[in-house]
């Protein structure tokens, strides 16, 4: 890394979801966030990136190692006992990383929706409208919009099958 303004650079684009991948791993979002900037700093300092791959990819897996060496350290198991022995209050703040990444993950499902199931959900899921509000603005009957519906439900079920939901489920 020959300058500073390019790893700031390289901060501000994948800090994100380097933090949401190491709280994947560590479930506590300080320790990711720690995580992220160890990550960074020994990236800058003395990183054997070579250009021959994507840099993303390269983040990714010291993040992923960084992230597994902080669950086999002391450190992991004492505040885990700690947090055994006196319960964290609110687990709130916690969770809205990962709640934001489920609606991420069901937004981008959404738009992978054929046009006719996708605009019947956003209408009736996300601008909270009626039934009989979507058919007309749609100008289709109250029965299509209803089939509209539920087959648009059934393609993204299918879509987000396999996916293990740690916030959104649990609401």
């Amino acid at each position: 890394m020959s300058n500073i303004n390019e790893l700031k650079e390289l901060m501000f684009q994948y800090t994100e979801p380097l933090i949401r991948l190491a709280y994947y791993y560590v479930k506590d979002l300080q320790a990711a966030e720690d995580i992220v900037q160890e990550v960074f700093i020994k990236f800058y300092h003395n990183h054997h990136y070579e250009e021959r791959g994507e840099l993303k990819s390269f983040l990714t897996k010291m993040t992923i190692n960084k992230s597994k060496d902080y669950l086999k350290s002391w450190t992991y198991r004492k505040v885990r006992l700690q947090n055994k022995l006196f319960s964290p209050a609110d687990k709130s703040k916690s969770d809205e990383l990962v709640r934001r990444d489920e609606q991420g993950i069901i937004g981008e499902a959404i738009l992978t929706l054929p046009i006719k199931q996708r605009e019947v959900l956003i209408y009736f899921y996300f601008n909270e409208m009626t039934i009989t509000e979507v058919a007309h603005i749609l100008s289709i009957p109250e029965g299509t919009v209803k089939t509209r519906l539920r087959r648009g439900k059934e393609l993204l079920r299918n879509h987000l099958k396999g996916i293990e939901w740690e916030v959104l489920l649990n609401e």
